[in-house]
């Protein structure tokens, strides 16, 4: 196999670090209580790794631009929060705990359940519904890698209770979620 040689320079644009990475501002634009933003979004996403000619919001500031059709993003999540209940229609997403502990729940009304420590990993395939939550004590941190499909908002599906749910935080606030791609459909009896 015939193999390439690349710069130290052509290299440093394929590395991340940490102490550098910048919050994505998906959420901040938004006109709704923190409350309502935590039932879509971690607290604070870091982006790692974007994709090629993509601009999607999880792909803003990636320090790192293409790596074989992956996104890669740091949730940090203070205690008790994550996002809720959701579905990607056709990509995998890839938990990593590299800080504190989460629990992982699947399925339509979440009632599988797994608790994960530092290092542990789950990855669940496109079109099931999955949600997560830091249980620890102290705010967490889970990498999460999406891979295959199409890496857009309009990959993202919540459960009608979810839009249920946000419009007691105000009437508006399920139409500024729809309006970034975003919809409340998912489930097994969906059409």
């Amino acid at each position: 196999m015939r193999t390439i040689d690349i710069s130290a320079e052509e290299m440093k644009s394929r590395v991340s670090r940490f102490r550098e990475l910048k919050p994505l501002r998906a959420a901040e634009s938004l006109d709704i209580p923190q409350e309502a933003k935590d039932v879509i979004y971690s607290r604070e996403l870091l982006s790692v790794i974007g994709l090629e000619d993509s601009d999607t919001p999880v792909n803003q500031g990636a320090p790192i631009v293409g790596a074989g059709g992956i996104t890669m993003t740091h949730a940090k999540c203070p205690p008790g929060t994550g996002p809720s209940l959701h579905a990607h229609q056709q990509t995998y997403e890839t938990f990593t705990v590299m800080k504190g502990r989460f629990e992982v729940r699947w399925n339509d009304d979440g009632e599988q359940r797994v608790e994960l420590e530092e290092l542990d990993t789950i990855s669940v395939p496109p079109g099931v519904c999955r949600a997560f939550r830091n249980i620890g004590d102290e705010d967490g941190i889970l990498q999460v890698i999406i891979s295959g499909g199409v890496h857009d908002m309009n990959d993202i599906d919540f459960p009608k209770a979810t839009a249920e749910q946000l419009a007691s935080y105000g009437e508006d606030v399920v139409r500024q979620f729809e309006e970034r791609g975003m919809t409340f459909t998912a489930g097994k009896d969906a059409c």
